[in-house]
């Protein structure tokens, strides 16, 4: 009892570290804890579901003890082959933690036969949903690096000073190498001109859809405002609800061909309008739309509002998002949509520069799409470098990507599972 702290509570059993104790809990399967610091240590727990120390049910537990400063961890070992693929998958519920991202996270390393660390450190993906009892998981695939021998599960908690997580059903298990998957991303560039409609407009546009058709699209990205370009008129006069005449128009279109399209146009929401992007799908319904968050001066005293949502979809193929034009000037949007699982983001815009474009991919690790008038037409991939570009009137572009292909940095492996665990908080 000079070391732990037993707390039998009806059907339950706790095994706790009083506050402030330094000494290393041990739970069950291996599991032991670790601390930065002792000063900042978070207090540690096991609860046994069914009120047996010997079970194998259980939930590992840390506390913040009112320090903002709190650090530590949950850690095992386990073997593992070299060259195998590994699937990690754990469970945790948390209270009073301001940013789970940043708080609450798994990692994993690989160690070899003598005990030295090799390869890239993993950090299991958080995923987007929580269960209706409060249970959030992480999970991630991965190959055990060549001479691999060992792997170090981690359960973090830190920085939530009066917050609490507990973990369970934590595993690494053998299973088989992910499939691909593949999508074939298309853009083009066109700018209409002397037009009498948004009618003649679309029509403009549907040719070249059949033409990223033509070549296996799997969705395709048309520029911003294609109701309203070459024709002289206001984005209020071009307004039109949505769903509307030119969403049922553009969801034939997506029908006929089978694919995805992102498209942008003018909508009016009874008195106000705004710049918005819509997603229709293979079966020609609209999937969502998003409305245009950071307005120019120019369109704001044009008229327009903006929006203050950042929606995701999910399609047959991952999870999307959309963005349009002056978007791009200002990190918070695609960090937003990232942030709630977008793998590839699509952004129709009329102008800009192409630096902020490949920042965003970069900074996002993410695949981004635009379809442009004053900027080029192209298909970034997550390093940011451009694998289709192109301005010239009635080009189309079509790329195949592996949204399972990994991007790894030569020092600080996956970046994307990072980001979300290193970005500043939220404002």
């Amino acid at each position: 009892m000079s070391r732990f702290l037993l707390c039998i509570l009806a059907t339950t059993i706790f095994i706790c570290q009083p506050a402030g104790a330094s000494e290393q809990v041990v739970g069950p399967d291996g599991w032991h804890s670790q601390t930065v610091r002792a000063e900042i240590a978070p207090r540690f727990w096991v609860h046994y579901l069914n009120g047996k120390q010997a079970a194998s049910e259980y939930e590992l537990g840390l506390a913040g003890q009112g320090n903002d400063a709190v650090n530590g961890h949950w850690m095992r070992r386990q073997r593992v082959i070299a060259g195998k693929h590994y699937a990690f998958h754990v469970a945790f519920r948390c209270q009073k933690v301001a940013d789970p991202s940043r708080s609450i996270l798994a990692r994993l390393f690989w160690f070899d036969a003598k005990g030295k660390q090799i390869g890239f450190d993993e950090y299991p993906l958080t995923s987007p949903t929580t269960t209706p009892e409060g249970w959030t998981a992480l999970t991630g695939v991965y190959q055990a690096p060549p001479e691999a021998a060992q792997a170090q599960l981690e359960l973090h908690f830190r920085w939530a000073a009066h917050g609490t997580v507990v973990w369970r059903r934590a595993a690494l298990t053998e299973t088989k190498p992910p499939p691909p998957r593949k999508v074939r991303l298309a853009t083009l560039y066109h700018r209409p001109e002397n037009t009498a409609s948004p009618e003649q407009n679309l029509g403009q546009f549907a040719r070249l859809v059949a033409k990223a058709a033509s070549q296996r699209a799997d969705i395709v990205c048309l520029p911003e405002g294609i109701t309203m370009v070459g024709m002289g008129r206001t984005y209020v006069d071009v307004a039109e609800p949505i769903p509307g005449p030119s969403t049922r128009v553009l969801g034939r279109l997506a029908k006929k061909h089978h694919l995805y399209i992102v498209a942008g146009l003018y909508e009016r929401s009874g008195a106000v309008v705004y710049n918005t992007s819509v997603l229709m799908g293979r079966d020609g319904t609209l999937v969502g739309k998003y409305r245009k968050v950071c307005l120019p001066r120019e369109e704001i005293d044009g008229g327009m509002t903006p929006g203050s949502e950042y929606p995701v979809f999910d399609t047959d193929f991952g999870r999307i998002a959309m963005m349009i034009c002056w978007d791009v000037s200002y990190p918070e949007v695609a960090r937003r949509l990232t942030g709630r699982g977008a793998e590839i983001i699509l952004m129709p815009i009329a102008g800009g520069t192409e630096v902020l474009i490949r920042a965003r991919a970069i900074e996002n690790q993410i695949h981004l799409v635009t379809s442009g008038y004053d900027v080029p037409s192209a298909i970034y991939d997550r390093a940011g470098e451009p694998l289709a570009t192109t301005r010239r009137d009635g080009d189309v572009l079509v790329r195949e990507i592996d949204l399972n292909a990994r991007r790894l940095w030569y020092w600080i492996g996956d970046w994307r599972a990072r980001i979300s665990r290193e970005r500043p908080p939220p404002g």
